[in-house]
């Protein structure tokens, strides 16, 4: 059954690859170095080339977060220093590539790390690492952005003696249904699950939470969802592990703990993770002294087996994206400025870089659009 299920998913894939041999790409970048702000490229799928289309000039727009329509991006601009956040909604144009601001306003919490947007476009979330805490604004009509209408202070520490003396919320994910919103809190090792409704005054039910607890020191990070939304994967910054937890029924159970390099012993800095097209391997980022990206195989019980493991090709390997089609992934490095390219082979899931890259400043993260 499997096997059958693999192969549809890779004839699928084949059929969008020709349908679309092209996507918009854009760059969310650190600008306190060579670069101005959100950069958007044309990516070919079936050879890798990427062409620079437009620019426009944002203050650390460092994570974005794309619209189901497709029509709207919004981005976290991080402050630095403790000073609050500020968010921006763009219109974006699908003839030419080009963003344009439609509003931005000042956030509640410090140093946003994350932006999330509801698939009805009602609601966006912020992470604030910083200060620990959640904001939910509403979205106005034309897509920009309105007030805030939810906020969720986090509390609590744990173990490490530097990273773990306050909260620090990292993500804002939601469940594929959309029932739930997982907010991961590197912090504190804790994983909130709050039930979600787009409808609501208040969107989220703060006071029915689910709390999953982490391994204390593990320092839950980014999550990921399995294609049948039964299994979630959690990759902890701290301890450089992926968590694998069931979630059947509404009830996480931790079913693996793996190593994301195993060629390390002491893998600090795990960055990004995300799962192929296709539903059958799961990449992992490390960031550190190693910048590696492993492959990981995704056996029929949703536990991990790790296939290989490879330099990303540059320094600080903070996201990456896999395209559509799955041919290609694409991963952005904040320290030595570029996003290098590897051809995925989508049976084996093995990666093989490829001598294009692009040159932009501290690109930290990347997103697909269809063109």
């Amino acid at each position: 059954m499997r096997i059958i299920f693999f192969a549809i998913a890779l004839l699928t894939l084949e059929f969008l690859s020709a349908q679309s041999k092209q996507l918009y790409l854009l760059a969310g970048t650190y600008t306190d170095g060579k670069s101005e702000g959100i950069y958007t490229y044309k990516f070919d799928t079936e050879n890798g080339n990427a062409q620079l289309l437009s620019k426009i000039k944002a203050t650390n727009p460092s994570y974005l977060a794309i619209s189901k329509d497709e029509n709207n991006v919004y981005a976290i601009s991080d402050a630095r220093n403790g000073q609050n956040s500020e968010v921006a909604a763009y219109q974006f144009n699908k003839q030419t590539g080009e963003l344009s601001l439609i509003n931005k306003l000042a956030e509640k919490g410090s140093g946003a790390c994350y932006i999330t947007v509801d698939n009805n476009k009602k609601w966006v979330f912020l992470a604030n690492y910083a200060s620990g805490n959640l904001t939910a604004l509403s979205v106005r009509k034309d897509g920009g952005l309105d007030t805030i209408k939810q906020f969720f202070q986090d509390t609590g520490k744990s173990v490490h003696k530097t990273r773990q003396q306050e909260p620090h919320i990292h993500t804002a994910v939601f469940s594929p249904n959309e029932n739930y919103l997982y907010v991961t809190d590197l912090g504190n090792d804790q994983i909130h699950q709050f039930p979600f409704k787009s409808s609501a005054n208040l969107p989220l039910s703060i006071n029915q939470e689910k709390i999953i607890k982490c391994k204390p020191g593990n320092g839950p990070r980014h999550l990921e969802f399995s294609k049948d939304s039964r299994i979630m994967y959690v990759i902890n910054e701290l301890s450089g592990t992926i968590d694998v937890f069931d979630c059947k029924r509404n009830n996480s159970a931790l079913i693996q703990t793996i190593s994301t390099d195993s060629t390390q012993s002491d893998t600090k800095g795990s960055a990004d993770i995300h799962i192929s097209p296709e539903g059958t391997f799961l990449y992992a980022t490390n960031r550190g002294s190693y910048n590696t990206i492993s492959t990981f195989s995704i056996l029929s019980n949703g536990q991990l087996s790790l296939l290989q493991v490879q330099s990303t090709g540059g320094i600080m390997p903070r996201n990456f994206v896999i395209d559509p089609t799955g041919n290609y992934i694409l991963i952005g490095h904040q320290k030595s400025n570029n996003i290098t390219i590897f051809r995925r082979n989508k049976y084996t899931g093995i990666l093989t870089k490829i001598n294009q890259q692009i040159n932009v400043g501290s690109p930290v993260c990347l997103k697909f659009i269809s063109l």
